[in-house]
C-alpha cells in the first residue's frame, strides 16, 4: 500500500470497505444511535419549514461528528479531499492561511509568507468571524477554506477578529499561492534559511539554499533556520529537513492507541552545513512539522533554540479516502509525535533555550493565558499523555521595550548573537538597549520602566 504523509499524518489509498471497524460501544447501541440518526434525517425532511438538502445534513452530520473528536479530526467533501491533495503539491489559488476551528470559531494558525493575508496584517490566533459580510461561526474548516479559495483576481471581504483591538476587516484577492517554501540569504558572516511551509518540494529546496549560501560565502560561520509562523505541513518535509543538519539519530517517533503502534524515523549520514553552529527561530505560529524539526534539532543537541514556545500540535492525522476519494475522505486522528527524548509535543510544544518576544505586542500576550493560541486553548485537544503541561503565562526572558526599533526583527538579532557565540549562551553577549529583561531590569533607562512586568 502506497503511503503519502501529509499535514503530520497519512494518506492511506483504501477505501472503508476493507476495514474492520471495532466500537467500544455495544453493536445493539450502536445500531439504535444509527437508527437514530435516520429517524432525525427523515423528521427533518418531511417537517422542516423550507425542502432539504439530505446530502448537506448528512455531510454536516459526519462534519460534527469528527470534530467532536479533537479539533484536527475532520470530514473532508470531495472537494475538500482534492483541495488538499493540491495544497500538498505547493501550489493553490486563494489568500494564503493555515486554519482550523474549536468551539465554532475558525482561526488563523499561521499566515502564509508574502500571501494576500500576512500582507493585510493577519496574524496567527485571528479568529475569522465573517466572510463577503456573512458571519462565520459554525462554519467548519472546509466550508471556510471554501469561501476562501476561489478564482485568481476575485476579491473576498474578511473580518478578523483579535484580542484587545478593534475588528479587522479587509478586502483580500486571491492570488495563485505558488508556496516556495524555502528562501535563503546571507547575514553577514551567517546563512538565513526560511522554511514557510512543508511540502513535496522543501527538502530540495532546503538542499539547494544552503549549497547557494555555501557557494556565495565558502567561509559561512553558521545558519539560521527560521520556522516561525510555519503552521506545518508533510512529515517526510519535516523528516528531510531534520535530516539535513544530522549525521545520525532519531528525528521523531509516534506512537498509536496499541502499545506495537509505533513508528520511528532516523537520520541518515550527511549535515549538509558540515556541523557548522545552527539556530532554530520559532513562536506560538509554529506548529506541526515545525515543531518536528526543533524538537529534533534540540533534543539532539545539534541546534539552540531561540523564540517563543511552539504551538504545541503533536498529534497526527490519518487521511483515509472513502470509496477513493468519490465520497471525501475523513482525516482522524491516530497517534501522537514523540521528540527524540521521548516528550511529547501535544499540548505543550517545543520550549525555546532563549525565550525572546519579537516585539513589546508579542511579550504581551506571552504574559496574559488568556491571550495565547496554542493547542492547549483547544477544550477538545488531545492531551500530551505524559503528564506534562504547556508553560502558562508568564513575561518572556527578553522582549524589546517601547522604545526599540519597530522595524527590527529581535529575534533575528538574538539568533545571530547566539551563533556569534558559537552557541554557547554563558558566552552570549548581554542583550542591548531597549531591552526588557524578565525581572524587571532594562538595558537602558530611556525606556519606561515604572510599571513593572509580570514575574514568572
Amino acid at each position: 500500500m502506497r503511503k503519502l504523509l501529509i499535514a503530520g499524518g497519512t494518506v492511506l489509498a483504501l477505501g472503508l470497505s476493507g476495514m474492520t471497524v471495532a466500537s467500544q460501544t455495544p453493536r445493539n447501541e450502536t445500531f439504535r444511535m444509527l437508527q437514530l440518526f435516520g429517524d432525525t434525517l427523515a423528521v427533518v425532511e418531511q417537517y422542516y419549514v423550507v425542502p432539504v438538502d439530505n446530502k448537506k445534513l448528512i455531510e454536516a452530520a459526519l462534519a460534527g461528528m469528527m470534530t467532536a473528536l479533537d479539533p484536527h479530526s475532520n470530514y473532508l467533501s470531495p472537494d475538500g479531499f482534492g483541495d488538499l491533495q493540491e495544497r500538498t503539491t505547493g501550489e493553490y489559488s486563494g489568500v494564503g492561511l493555515t486554519i482550523s476551528a474549536e468551539g465554532g470559531l475558525v482561526k488563523v494558525i499561521s499566515p502564509m509568507d508574502d500571501s494576500p493575508a500576512a500582507r493585510a496584517g493577519v496574524k496567527a490566533g485571528d479568529i475569522i468571524s465573517a466572510i463577503d459580510g456573512q458571519n462565520a461561526s459554525g462554519l467548519t474548516v472546509s466550508q471556510v477554506s471554501d469561501k476562501l479559495r476561489g478564482a485568481m483576481g476575485t476579491s473576498v471581504k474578511v473580518t478578523f477578529l483579535r484580542d484587545g483591538e478593534e475588528p479587522l476587516e479587509t478586502t483580500l484577492v486571491r492570488e495563485v499561492i505558488k508556496v516556495e517554501s524555502v528562501t535563503g540569504r546571507l547575514e553577514g558572516d551567517f546563512g538565513y534559511l526560511r522554511i514557510s511551509t512543508f511540502n513535496e518540494n522543501t527538502g530540495r529546496e532546503l538542499a539547494a539554499a544552503i549549497e547557494k549560501i555555501k557557494t556565495e560565502k565558502p567561509d559561512v560561520k553558521g545558519f539560521v533556520l527560521d520556522l516561525r509562523n510555519n503552521g506545518g505541513g508533510l512529515l517526510t518535509a519535516a523528516i528531510d529537513v531534520s535530516d539535513a543538519f544530522l549525521e545520525r539519530g532519531e528525528i521523531v517517533s509516534q506512537r498509536g492507541r496499541k502499545p506495537d503502534q509505533i513508528e520511528r524515523y532516523a537520520a541518515r549520514s550527511g549535515d549538509l552545513t558540515g556541523g557548522l553552529p545552527l539556530v532554530v527561530l520559532i513562536n506560538y505560529g509554529s506548529a506541526s512539522a515545525s515543531e518536528i524539526v526543533a524538537g529534533a534539532l534540540k533534543d539532539q543537541e545539534r541546534a539552540t533554540l531561540v523564540g517563543l514556545t511552539s504551538f504545541g500540535k503533536g498529534s497526527v492525522q490519518t487521511v483515509i479516502p472513502l470509496r477513493n476519494g468519490q465520497d471525501g475522505a475523513l482525516s482522524i486522528t491516530t497517534a501522537r509525535y514523540y521528540t527524540p527524548s521521548g516528550a511529547s509535543i501535544q499540548k505543550i510544544g517545543i520550549e525555546p533555550d532563549l525565550e525572546v518576544a519579537r516585539n513589546e505586542a508579542e511579550a504581551r500576550i506571552v504574559s496574559r493565558s488568556s491571550f495565547i493560541y496554542s493547542e492547549a486553548a483547544y477544550a477538545t485537544a488531545l492531551d500530551a499523555s505524559i503528564g506534562a503541561e504547556r508553560k502558562g503565562a508568564h513575561t518572556p526572558r527578553e522582549a524589546p521595550g517601547e522604545d526599540y526599533d519597530k522595524d527590527a526583527d529581535y529575534q533575528l538579532q538574538r539568533a545571530l548573537d547566539v551563533l556569534r557565540a558559537g552557541g554557547d549562551l554563558t558566552r552570549l553577549a548581554a542583550a542591548p538597549e531597549g531591552i526588557v529583561i524578565s525581572d524587571g531590569t532594562v538595558q537602558t533607562a530611556a525606556v519606561d520602566t515604572t510599571e513593572e512586568p509580570e514575574g514568572e
